[in-house]
């Protein structure tokens, strides 16, 4: 059976591994992703992604593209013959490419489906505080992320994880859901499921907007949405001007006294710990980069911390 797989990120490369190792099944004939990015250190090479530096390794033919509406890449795929087209953490498709495929292109998506379609489903599991999460093959159509399910799988949310171990767990488990999808269709007998409208939320793309900590929220709240963008895009907030990135924090069980006026926002250190309060108390952040520094335990940045330096009382916003 000859595949077409389309992906970018590491979330994809764990499939694409499954699908070459599967070579007395299937025939991966292109590899399609996103062009090489510009590095910030001067004079370096762009940068490839995840998936090509993988199809390279595996000696697969790549494809690169941002744009899948170009017409000589629908030329391209369509000189493929693809039996299969599969797609994970790629671009949206316009129907004249995943129509291209004889017995139909399908994607993964990161979610249990019809829940949290949309762009950023690892992120807003975590940040709303799901306890389950998982992922689900469907085949493509016009709507995004809308097609008749094939195959889910479920994984587990633990409290330590964050977006960027979750979406590891989930890759793993998409591998096995994707191999088992491309076996059913190639034997006839993938049945699939319509997507019930009325179940379905919302997984929005990640802005700067929407990833700015509000600190006037329960800590537990504040806990999830922190990891939940952690490492990357990450959650952040204002510090006497520059940007802090905050990448892991916790409920503090620690209820010092403060003068007032001390609202959500204001920080405190002590015995070593960066507090700071919130609705329901206190968080404590346990890693952090400030604008124009690195990422650092909390620790670390309160060795070289002034709060002198910044405005009474110290908030941030």
């Amino acid at each position: 059976m000859r595949v077409v797989f389309m992906g970018t990120p590491d979330f994809a490369v764990p499939s694409l591994r499954q699908i070459a190792s599967e070579s007395f099944r299937y025939e991966v004939v292109l590899v399609v992703t996103g062009k090489d990015k510009p590095r910030r250190k001067k004079n370096a090479p762009p940068e490839p992604t995840p998936v090509k530096q993988t199809a390279i390794e595996l000696g697969l033919p790549v494809y690169e593209t941002d744009d899948p509406a170009d017409p000589s890449f629908i030329a391209a795929v369509a000189a493929c013959r693809p039996d299969v087209i599969v797609v994970a953490a790629f671009r949206i498709l316009p129907p004249e490419v995943y129509t291209l495929a004889r017995l139909g292109a399908f994607n993964l998506h990161a979610s249990l489906l019809p829940a949290y379609r949309g762009a950023a489903p690892v992120n807003w599991a975590i940040i709303n505080g799901e306890k389950v999460t998982g992922v689900t093959t469907f085949f493509l159509q016009e709507k995004v992320d809308t097609g008749n399910m094939i195959l889910s799988g479920e994984v587990a949310i633990a409290d330590e994880d964050n977006a960027t171990t979750l979406s590891g767990k989930l890759s793993r488990e998409g591998a096995l859901i994707v191999s088992e999808t491309l076996r059913r269709i190639s034997e006839d007998r993938a049945e699939v499921r319509c997507q019930d409208d009325r179940l379905a939320s919302r997984a929005p793309k990640l802005t700067r907007e929407n990833t700015r900590i509000r600190w006037d929220a329960p800590a537990t709240v504040i806990c999830n949405f922190i990891r939940g963008l952690a490492m990357r895009p990450s959650a952040w907030t204002m510090l006497g001007g520059k940007t802090l990135k905050i990448f892991r924090a916790v409920p503090s069980g620690l209820f010092p006294a403060l003068p007032e006026p001390c609202g959500p926002g204001s920080v405190l250190v002590r015995d070593g710990k960066l507090l700071v309060v919130v609705l329901d108390g206190w968080i404590e952040v346990r890693q952090l980069q400030l604008e124009g520094k690195r990422m650092m335990d909390a620790p670390e940045f309160l060795r070289g911390f002034r709060p002198e330096e910044y405005p009474e009382p110290l908030v941030l916003a």
